[in-house]
């Protein structure tokens, strides 16, 4: 153990912070790992179908750089490419990692690991541990820093909440503010770097969402605040298959997709017989129609809108409602229940109905941000990929704080292909590990030097913050704001989108902002005050609302989830036919044009007034855009 290692603070449980934690404390250094909860209840857990890695076990000649190329194209060729080449190509040695700590992934009869078929791709790349795979990764890497957590190189804190930073006269990082959600007491705790893995913020959606109650992204929110650049905002994936529910939407994985699930609607919209008595002829299978290619398989962005096109558009949703049905019945039985088992108990218990009998109904719901906090990177001239251990690696322009996990924004452009989710959030915890060892490195001055009134002024400002929000009277209910919130995000910015409304939304969430800063809580007891760290989310949830909003209403295009079909270029009616195809070489030409003008990340900058969106290149060094995305 080295027993002059410095103090890192890692903000969040799961499998982002956890491989942070794991890569930092493995070094000899002391982490302090702050949770809003147990550990092993952070979202990584909900991830169902699989993590991508070319190991090519099913013989399809599946290669590394089809991976990159599947992952750059499928975020439409916003992802800056160094790091996705060097996450594609570490991703085989990190399931190898992950088998060594024992994680329990499914194999084929001969002993390989399983892989399965997942959307956007042609080769089956997943692995996966049945239908609960985020489950089980989650508990190898917690087992792993529970023995550091042992040998005293880990102290976790859970059941708190990060309020904000404190920095030093230079606005360097050296520590946080964290409130204990049972005594609401509010401490500082000094560290030489802070990683932030706080997850992603489909709350802004709520109930419209698949995430959990805690994906708030109200830590990100606050960095934000504190000067931290947000880039890419607008970029927010609805999935496809979300089952519905009076309470909440809840994920059905793209892995029933993958496995051979098939949606469908029947043809006539007046049909209202049971799904099992509508015979084969009389079925639309949409997906299929539209993208022979791919199917059923389709990345998330495209199937979403697929399935809003049907239903939205077309009125030929089930029953005339936002409703479209994912169908296994024509699968193997004991097939499915082996593949997809942890998925089938949820809809059975939710919607009580057996999908292996009777098709399940869904509609796509908010899942996962693309968009996130800004991370720079070094690039790796031998390689092209990114330079390993280097200090830029993953760092926020704030000095000393770095970002990992689903609350940057450096790994999936405007669309996340399935399954790169578990793969991006283990690989950006490592690597932001890594660079956070080589800045200890360098430093002479930690923070345990810096004096006590830096961190003392911290503290009173988040108590003064506290007492004020609890002396209100008179104003707004949290919820009722949250519900408000996310009914607004769900109408104004969601899987389709128009100038007019984003403008709307933008008044709206001004005006939401000023009603929330009077929001009165009903309760005054400074103990075990849920309402107090409820409160304090909605405030920041509502500020980063209003950065989604600012962005996608500078963005004057369509280009992964983020859709505005004033903007659109449509494809040509048939695919590619070659250099002599008139038609397809004038589609070419309007898209490079458009690339010229909107291949660009989005960054927000917090002002008093409101978000600040400003533009910068992506790094297009490894594989430079030749065609458009294409999936029929």
């Amino acid at each position: 153990m080295n027993k002059s290692g410095r103090e890192v603070v890692v903000i969040g449980g799961g499998l982002g912070g956890l491989w942070a934690t794991l890569t930092i404390a493995g070094s000899g250094h002391r982490v302090q790992l702050f949770s809003l909860f147990e550990v092993m209840r952070s979202h990584s857990a909900c991830a169902q179908g699989g993590i991508n890695a070319v190991l090519d076990t099913k013989g399809q000649h599946d290669n590394v750089q089809q991976h990159i190329l599947d992952t750059l194209k499928g975020g439409s060729y916003l992802a800056n490419q160094p790091p996705v080449k060097s996450m594609c190509e570490d991703a085989p040695g990190l399931i190898r990692t992950f088998e060594r700590m024992g994680v329990t992934f499914s194999r084929t009869p001969e002993g390989l690991l399983d892989q399965r078929l997942f959307g956007g791709v042609k080769n089956k790349r997943t692995c996966f541990a049945g239908a609960s795979t985020g489950q089980q990764l989650l508990a190898g890497v917690d087992q792993q820093v529970r023995r550091l957590e042992a040998d005293g190189l880990v102290r976790k804190h859970e059941w708190w909440e990060f309020l904000g930073l404190v920095q030093d006269a230079g606005g360097v990082c050296c520590g946080i503010v964290a409130m204990d959600l049972r005594s609401l007491s509010v401490q500082t705790f000094r560290a030489d770097a802070v990683v932030l893995a706080s997850g992603g913020l489909g709350q802004l959606y709520a109930p419209q969402t698949t995430c959990s109650t805690n994906s708030t992204g109200a830590a990100a929110s606050r960095v934000y605040q504190q000067g931290a650049r947000f880039a890419n905002a607008e970029f927010f994936q609805f999935h496809p298959t979300a089952m519905l529910g009076e309470d909440k939407t809840r994920l059905m994985s793209e892995a029933a997709r993958g496995e051979g699930g098939r949606v469908w609607v029947p043809k006539d919209p007046t049909d209202r017989r049971e799904p099992n008595r509508i015979p084969e002829a009389e079925r639309y299978y949409f997906l299929e129609d539209w993208y022979p290619a791919y199917g059923n398989t389709v990345p998330r962005d495209i199937a979403s809108r697929a399935i809003w096109r049907v239903c939205r558009e077309l009125g030929q949703g089930i029953g005339g409602d936002d409703r479209v049905y994912l169908d296994l019945t024509h699968l193997d039985r004991d097939f499915v229940e082996a593949r997809l088992g942890a998925i089938l108990s949820i809809y059975r218990k939710f919607a009580g109905t057996d999908p292996v009998a009777e098709p399940m109904q869904i509609f796509p719901a908010a899942h996962y941000a693309m968009g996130g906090l800004w991370i720079d990177f070094e690039v790796d001239p031998a390689g092209g990929g990114i330079r390993p251990g280097s200090p830029r690696n993953h760092a926020t322009n704030i000095p000393g704080l770095y970002a990992c996990g689903e609350c940057d924004y450096g790994y999936h452009g405007a669309n996340r292909l399935g399954a790169n989710s578990l793969l991006s959030a283990s690989y950006s915890g490592r690597v932001a590990g890594e660079a956070v060892l080589s800045r200890l490195a360098g430093i002479e001055r930690g923070a345990d030097r810096l004096p006590d009134k830096t961190f003392d002024d911290a503290v009173h400002r988040q108590r003064t913050l506290n007492a004020e929000l609890m002396a209100n009277r008179g104003g707004d209910n949290a919820y009722e704001l949250h519900q408000e919130l996310g009914e607004l995000m769900t109408t104004r910015v969601g899987v389709v989108r128009d100038n007019a409304s984003l403008d709307r939304a933008a008044a709206e969430l001004a005006e939401l902002e000023q009603r929330a800063a009077r929001i009165d809580l009903a309760e005054t007891r400074p103990w075990a005050n849920q309402t107090l760290a409820y409160a304090r989310q909605v405030q920041d949830m509502i500020r980063l609302a209003r950065v989604m909003a600012a962005s996608a209403r500078a963005r004057d295009e369509c280009r992964g989830a983020h859709y505005k079909p004033e903007f659109e270029l449509p494809l040509p009616a048939r695919r590619a036919s070659g250099a002599d195809d008139p038609e397809w070489q004038a589609y070419l030409e309007r898209w490079r044009a458009n690339n010229e003008r909107w291949l660009k990340t989005s960054v927000a900058e917090h002002t008093p007034d409101g978000p600040r969106i400003g533009h910068e290149p992506v790094d297009l060094s490894v594989l430079p855009p030749a065609e458009p995305r294409d999936y029929r």
